[in-house]
């Protein structure tokens, strides 16, 4: 298969930008201010603002460059950090293929050929009026999930419990798959409807009393039970949409020590409900499972008796960016294996399902004898019975229970598919991606809406500022065996953000809005804020919230009231009974920081 590229010089001009070595000096921020004009206010206190402010990022992790690509100031502080940076861009910006290098892998079943699809100009994902996996900007991943608990078995539990996962497809769904494999859900088959909110059960009204108006929309997703290319089908589910969110800084939000995160949540504690899979209430602390482990790793240990607190992705299911939502994605997204992942992204009801078809079966025994073919592995001695069970069995290896079988059968030229330098590089990208400066901190419009955030109560979720700490990431067991290899401190081999002061407008705690279609369990993380007033210049779409559901921040705003049960509600009405001069000021704030 040749293999192909795409032509995104849109999406990574600015990845080739001048970097600069300093933030603190005027001078050079002048030269170096590029998509404003210049601007002598810049990095200087005003009566509503800091100077730090103008440097959400510190000074460690801030771009002046008006772009979510550039590196931080942090990356020039590794031998060879720039070059390093732009190998492992190179990985998130191009496409994987089947078979050729470095990008080789993007078998048997995947979600996406590239990260790019995903992140348009690597921020969030953009409204969808389908769900098309090799649409570019397409951010959205399938939540598939129980609506209810299932039957009790003969051992007094429920087959499985309401908002879990479906087990039949994997966790991100896939919807592309290698020939002649079907891919485990047939995404022709996919119906996003976007509805109308006529009415807020909050009661708050539709029209502000100055008279302007806005309209709230959600989706409505299907995926019919013949979609699923399964055996078995799964039962009783529901669909959501999540978006892609930006990348940029989250190796900042990594360096936040996980005591000033347990100390947040304490002081929030007596106040809102928390989700009880991540706060002890009796105990007030974290609860065990707010701790991330994971069996194919070492981080079970990282904090002494266990690993690092859950703080990515919208329902904080990972505690490390090492290990988090780019350094799953990498792997699952594409299926790419690597040196620590000696297993496939799959599941059994998807093996077993490829495993009866005759059309997979045929195909294999026409076009499988040659070891130079990729389906050499599922050929077996050729026969049909046996070629069923190779693909059953090499199609569900899908956990490093499995490894064995994996080497003996998948892993037969002694290369990984991503290896350990290109994953090293790849982190080096990740966790030295900048924060864009903030801009027009000295408009007194900006300035108003600032004060009227906090004075309505936005702040006390999107919290402003923290410190980071000494930032003692964990490392990934490839990145070690890399560092192992080449003589170097794994604890010095990534960007790090220690003791910065940082405005990423984000509490990391999960809440409750209680919206129509909500996401799934309701929880959500705060989302950070820093950047997003740059996603229609950057993206071409200022979409937010999880699914893409509001179209500007009023929209966005105004969701947070849609049920008088949401966290935010008073928040909300307090906006509603605003000017409009008010809530343009903080429409304004938002897209300055």
């Amino acid at each position: 298969m040749k293999e192909t590229r795409l032509l995104l010089s849109f999406l990574i001009t600015t990845s080739t930008l001048t970097f600069l070595s300093s933030c603190s000096d005027d001078k050079e921020v002048k030269e170096t201010y590029n998509l404003e004009e210049k601007d002598d206010a810049f990095g200087k206190a005003n009566d509503v603002f800091t100077a730090e402010e103008w440097y959400p990022g510190g000074e460690l992790g801030t771009t002046t460059k008006r772009s979510y690509s550039a590196p931080a100031p942090a990356v020039d502080q590794l031998a060879d950090g720039q070059e390093r940076f732009k190998h492992g861009e190179d990985f998130f910006e191009h496409l994987y293929t089947l078979n050729t290098e470095p990008r080789k892998g993007l078998g048997p079943a995947w979600v996406r050929s590239s990260c790019i699809h995903c992140h348009p100009g690597y921020g969030h994902g953009k409204r969808q009026e389908q769900y098309r996996a090799n649409e570019i900007g397409n951010g959205y991943l399938l939540v598939i999930y129980h609506n209810q608990d299932g039957p009790i078995g003969t051992d007094g539990k429920p087959a499985y419990t309401k908002n879990s996962y479906i087990s039949e497809v994997t966790g991100m769904p896939q919807t592309q798959a290698m020939a002649p494999f079907t891919p485990p859900i047939d995404e022709n088959q996919i119906q996003i409807e976007w509805k109308k909110v006529e009415t807020m059960p909050s009661g708050l009204s539709m029209t502000f009393a100055d008279g302007e108006s806005y309209e709230l929309i959600y989706p409505e997703v299907t995926i019919p039970q013949t979609a699923f290319n399964t055996n078995p089908k799964p039962e009783n589910y529901e669909v959501r949409l999540e978006s892609t969110i930006g990348i940029y800084g989250t190796g900042l939000l990594d360096a936040i020590t996980d005591e000033d995160m347990e100390a947040q949540w304490r002081n929030e504690s007596p106040f809102v409900e928390l989700n009880p899979a991540m706060w002890d209430k009796a105990n007030n602390k974290f609860a065990a499972s707010a701790y991330y482990s994971a069996a194919y790793n070492d981080l079970g240990k990282h904090r002494g008796d266990h690993g690092p607190v859950k703080r990515f992705t919208y329902a904080m299911t990972r505690g490390s960016l090492q290990d988090g939502a780019g350094a799953n994605a990498i792997w699952n997204i594409t299926n790419v294996t690597r040196s620590d992942r000696h297993f496939l992204y799959t599941t059994p009801a998807w093996a077993k399902a490829q495993s009866e078809d005759p059309n997979v079966i045929k195909y294999i025994k026409e076009n499988g004898a040659s070891e130079q073919s990729l389906l050499h592995p599922y050929y077996a001695d050729g026969s049909d019975a046996q070629i069923a069970a190779r693909v059953n069995e090499l199609l569900g290896v899908n956990s490093i229970a499995k490894k064995e079988t994996f080497d003996k059968h998948l892993f037969k030229d002694g290369k990984e598919e991503m290896s350990d330098l290109d994953y090293y590089d790849f982190m080096i990208w990740h966790r030295g991606l900048a924060v864009p400066a903030a801009r027009n901190l000295d408009d007194p419009q900006v300035q108003q809406g600032k004060q009227l955030f906090a004075q309505i109560g936005c702040t006390r979720c999107h919290r402003p500022s923290w410190k980071t700490g000494n930032d003692e990431y964990w490392v990934d067991a490839s990145i070690k065996a890399y560092c192992k290899e080449k003589g170097i401190d794994p604890q010095k081999s990534l960007p790090r953000f220690a003791k910065q002061t940082i405005w990423p407008y984000t509490d990391m705690v999960q809440h409750r809005l209680f919206m129509k279609n909500d996401i799934r369990t309701g929880w959500c993380r705060t989302t950070p804020l820093w950047g997003r007033g740059l996603s229609l210049r950057l993206t071409g779409a200022e979409d937010r919230l999880h699914d893409c559901r509001a179209r500007n921040e009023v929209e966005a705003i105004m969701w947070h009231g849609y049920s008088q049960d949401s966290d935010a509600y008073k928040t909300v009405e307090a906006f509603s009974k605003l000017s409009k001069a008010e809530r343009d000021a903080i429409v304004k704030f938002l897209r300055a920081i």
